[in-house]
């Protein structure tokens, strides 16, 4: 077994993919290009609740301005599930989310499935899919694993 092998069937390759999940949600929090750039394949490519295909370039450019603490007021992430095969990770979880509009406030939730390709020692993102979650089917609460309110991460609140 190389020591690439032993790395990718080993605990500490998913508490790394743990770790790069929990990154991947505060680039988008604070609307971290940066950070966020140095996450991404640079075949990276994004599948919207829509549907549509977005490009990497085009993906890194909504970023910089894709999370408004006055407008996404609530933000959890919830439910996480990571798996490896062979050099390739899913790492699935939901997030929570509510918007603050004039008049009311509206709560959401979607789950994302991130699929990561292992190469040359690093994780890099290739594909992000994100996908509504109809009503009653939720995750619980209790499967909570960071929260942010207006921006502010809740350390009694994120495991």
């Amino acid at each position: 077994m190389t020591p690439t092998d032993a790395y990718l069937a080993s605990p500490k390759a998913i508490d790394d993919l743990r770790a790069i999940n929990a990154r991947f949600i505060e680039n988008f929090i604070n609307n971290d290009v940066a950070a966020h750039d140095a996450l991404l394949h640079q075949s990276f490519i994004a599948i919207r609740s829509d549907g549509m295909r977005v490009g990497r370039a085009d993906y890194l450019k909504a970023w910089a301005r894709g999370f408004d603490p006055g407008f996404i007021v609530y933000w959890d992430t919830r439910d996480e599930l990571i798996s490896v095969v062979g050099n390739v990770a899913l790492v699935r979880a939901t997030n929570k989310h509510v918007l603050r509009h004039p008049c009311h406030d509206e709560t959401g939730m979607t789950t994302y499935t991130d699929t990561y390709v292992y190469e040359r020692g690093a994780w890099k993102c290739i594909q992000a899919q994100i996908t509504p979650v109809a009503i009653g089917k939720e995750p619980g609460d209790e499967t909570v694993i960071s929260v942010w309110v207006e921006g502010v991460r809740v350390p009694e609140l994120t495991r």
